[in-house]
C-alpha cells in the first residue's frame, strides 16, 4: 500500500536551497547527510539531492503542495517578508476548483501552492 509521496528535487547551491526553504518558506532541515537533504513543514516532506550543473530555467522540476486551509495568509506573508512571486503571479481561483499562486526556487523548481475553493 502506497502511503505517501515524498518528492526528491535537485539543488544546485546547498546553503541557498536551505535560505529559501528554510529561511523563507518554513520548512525545517530533519537531516543532511552532505549531498542529500530532508525537509519537512507541517506533513509534507520534500527531500533534495545535490546536483550543480542543473540550469535553473531549463529544468522541468515541478511539484504542487496543497494546503487545507490559509492559502491567502501564507501568500500575504510570502510576498510581504520579500518572497519574488513576481515571476509566478498573482493568488488566483482556478477552473478546477483551486485557488493556486506558484513560484520558483533557486534551482529552477516550481512550487505550486493550492487550496480547494469549495
Amino acid at each position: 500500500m502506497i502511503t505517501s509521496v515524498i518528492p526528491k528535487l535537485p539543488y544546485i547551491d546547498k546553503a541557498k536551497t536551505l535560505n529559501f526553504y528554510v529561511g523563507k518558506l518554513g520548512f525545517v532541515l530533519d537531516a543532511d547527510y552532505g549531498d542529500y537533504l530532508i525537509l519537512h513543514r507541517d506533513a509534507a516532506e520534500l527531500h533534495f539531492f545535490s546536483y550543480p550543473t542543473i540550469v535553473p530555467g531549463k529544468s522541468d522540476f515541478m511539484i504542487y503542495l496543497r494546503i487545507d486551509s490559509g492559502i491567502e495568509l501564507l501568500y500575504e506573508q510570502w510576498k510581504n517578508n520579500g518572497l519574488h512571486l513576481a515571476q509566478a503571479g498573482k493568488l488566483e481561483t482556478k477552473p478546477w476548483g483551486q485557488q493556486e499562486f506558484a513560484l520558483i526556487d533557486p534551482n529552477g523548481t516550481l512550487l505550486t501552492f493550492g487550496q480547494s475553493v469549495g
